[in-house]
C-alpha cells in the first residue's frame, strides 16, 4: 500500500469514527422551541433500545429533566429540524418531542425500555452539564458516554463504565426508586417515514 493510500484510508477510518459535531447557532438556540421546562419533581430517564429477536441491547438515550428538559442522544440518528442541538444534546425536548423520540426507535424490530428515576434539582443539573461537556460521541458508544456522565454522580454509584446498552440498562436499574415500562410497536422496521412525519411538525406554530 502506498502511503498516499494509507492516508487517505486512514482519513476516512478517523471519520468514520467521529460523531457528527453538530452545534447549533445562538440564534436556533434563542428560538421559541429551542427550550422547554418541564415540571417537577426533577428526573433522569435512560431509554434502551432493544432487539426483539434476541434481547440484544441496541442503543441508549438519557433524558434530562434538569432547569430545562434536553435528551442526550449519544451517536444517535433522531431528530428534529427545528429543534437546536449541540454536540449530542437536543434542546427544547417537550412531550410530543419525548414522543416522537420513542415513536422512531420503537417498531416491529425492536422495543424501548424507559426507565426514569427521581433526582434533586442539584443532581439533575450536574448531570445536563456533564451531557453538554461530553461532546459528540463516535457511534458504537453511546452506553460507553452515558455511564461516564453518570459514574461518580451522587445517587449513581452503581453505574461503572461499560460499553453496553444492556449492562447500563441492568445497573440503573438498580437505582433506589427507579421505575420500568417496555414500549412497543408494530410499525415496519423502516423508520425513515415517521422521521418525514415529525419532522413536518413545527414547534413553534403549535
Amino acid at each position: 500500500m502506498t502511503f498516499k493510500a494509507f492516508a487517505v484510508l486512514a482519513l476516512f477510518a478517523l471519520s468514520a469514527c467521529a460523531g457528527d459535531n453538530k452545534w447549533a447557532t445562538d440564534a436556533q438556540m434563542a428560538a421559541p422551541a429551542a427550550h422547554f421546562v418541564a415540571e417537577a419533581p426533577r428526573t433522569i430517564t435512560l431509554f434502551t433500545v432493544q432487539s426483539t429477536r434476541n434481547g440484544s441491547g441496541a442503543h441508549s438515550g438519557l433524558l434530562i429533566n434538569a432547569s430545562e428538559q434536553v435528551m442526550f442522544d449519544p451517536a444517535g440518528t433522531w431528530y428534529h429540524p427545528y429543534l437546536p442541538e449541540r454536540g449530542d444534546v437536543h434542546y427544547g425536548i417537550s412531550p410530543r418531542m419525548i414522543s416522537y423520540y420513542i415513536d422512531y426507535h420503537a417498531r416491529e424490530t425492536f422495543n424501548v425500555v424507559e426507565q426514569t428515576v427521581v433526582v434533586s434539582p442539584e443532581v439533575a443539573e450536574l448531570i445536563k452539564q456533564r451531557a453538554e461537556a461530553y461532546g459528540s460521541v463516535p457511534k458504537a458508544q453511546c452506553a460507553h458516554s452515558i455511564s461516564s456522565i453518570l459514574n461518580g454522580v451522587p445517587g449513581f454509584e452503581a453505574i461503572s463504565g461499560t460499553w453496553y446498552p444492556n449492562k447500563l440498562m441492568r445497573e440503573f436499574g438498580s437505582l433506589p426508586g427507579v421505575t420500568r415500562k417496555v414500549i412497543t410497536d408494530t410499525d415496519s422496521d423502516k423508520n425513515h417515514g415517521v422521521l418525514m412525519r415529525q419532522t413536518s411538525d413545527n414547534p413553534q406554530t403549535n
